[in-house]
């Protein structure tokens, strides 16, 4: 809706008048102070001149009205809008190592490798992140931080899309992942640091190890779910056994991890309990309902500026171009 912020500035439309009728008219000289030949003809022009003139206060008028419309700041106000404050910070650890290819999940009645069953759920579990800061880490025989702490969860979210299997290397440096993660979530102030970590395998690379990083964890108070995903070994799709064998996941030091940092561990055989972890997840980490309310303004008074002075405008060159014509006749 339209709101004004500065209403009182339509005390100033009578301004023009009321300086006309408080202030005293020119004084008039007495006495001729020049003769003109023709001043009959040149009368009649004159009286022609200023019933063209006459338009002119008009335009004054519209000028004047639009420059106190201006003034008083016209904005449209628009729906109110709840602002996230700032909650937890949460990590999201994303295995792509080879392994992940096994085609042994499902989606709709179609087999789907590991990466994209979680490239799937996951996406749907960052959409209702909303008053977290998400970032993304993928880890295979390195850890790569994809994306920053941010509240752009789209962003997270495209780039969780667009990773692919293998983009860290075909191994799995699971301690590497969560000593980055522990890095870059030490780095902030906020008193709640999540590390959501997804893997399907042991950890078979990387300068740490998991426990020891497990250790780094808790120094900086970071809490870690760990989520074991796949189905059981030997059941991978064909794909899955012609880039990598399916391992046996390590759910003791998967567990272990988890416990010691005050998260859990959950195990994914399938979609439905990928969505099920996530679901979870959020019970045990709810997003941070919205904090403060407002309602986005645009100002709009440039418009009612700019339409003044292009009537000022018009009214000037209205005003010379019936003088030089009024000077063209009496040539």
């Amino acid at each position: 809706m339209l709101e004004w912020a500065w209403p009182y500035a339509v005390m100033l439309l009578p301004l023009p008048l009321l300086v006309r009728w408080l202030l005293p008219p020119a004084a008039q000289q007495s006495g001729v102070a020049l003769r003109l030949p023709f001043a009959d003809e040149a009368l009649e022009l004159a009286g022609a001149a200023s019933s063209r003139f006459a338009r002119l206060p008009l335009l004054a008028l519209l000028a004047w009205l639009l420059l106190c419309v201006a003034v008083a700041r016209p904005q449209w106000v628009g729906e109110v809008e709840d602002l996230p404050r700032s909650g937890r910070d949460l990590l999201l650890a994303v295995d792509v190592s080879g392994s992940m290819a096994a085609e042994d999940m499902r989606i709709g009645g179609r087999a789907v490798d590991r990466l994209t069953a979680v490239q799937v759920v996951a996406g749907d579990f960052l959409s209702r992140r909303n008053g977290d800061r998400v970032g993304l880490l993928l880890f295979g025989q390195h850890a790569y931080l994809m994306t920053p702490l941010t509240f752009d969860l789209n962003h997270v979210r495209y780039q969780l899309e667009t990773s692919s299997i293998g983009l860290a290397g075909r191994e799995t440096a699971m301690g590497d992942a969560i000593g980055l993660a522990v890095k870059r979530l030490r780095e902030t102030d906020s008193p709640q640091r999540v590390l959501i970590l997804l893997t399907d395998g042991v950890n078979t690379a990387g300068a740490l190890d998991p426990l020891k990083a497990s250790e780094l964890a808790v120094s900086e108070k970071v809490r870690i779910y760990t989520v074991g995903v796949g189905g059981d070994a030997g059941r991978g799709g064909m794909l899955g056994m012609m880039l990598a064998q399916p391992e046996e996941i390590d759910e003791a030091t998967l567990q272990k991890v988890a416990e010691r940092t005050g998260g859990r561990y959950f195990r994914a055989r399938n979609t439905s309990e990928l969505a099920g972890i996530y679901a979870d997840i959020e019970r045990l980490e709810p997003s941070i309902q919205a904090g403060e309310r407002l309602r986005p303004r645009s100002e709009w008074f440039p418009w009612p500026l700019a339409a003044a002075l292009l009537v000022a405008g018009l009214g000037f060159l209205w005003r010379v171009w019936l003088a030089n014509r009024s000077m063209g006749r009496e040539q």
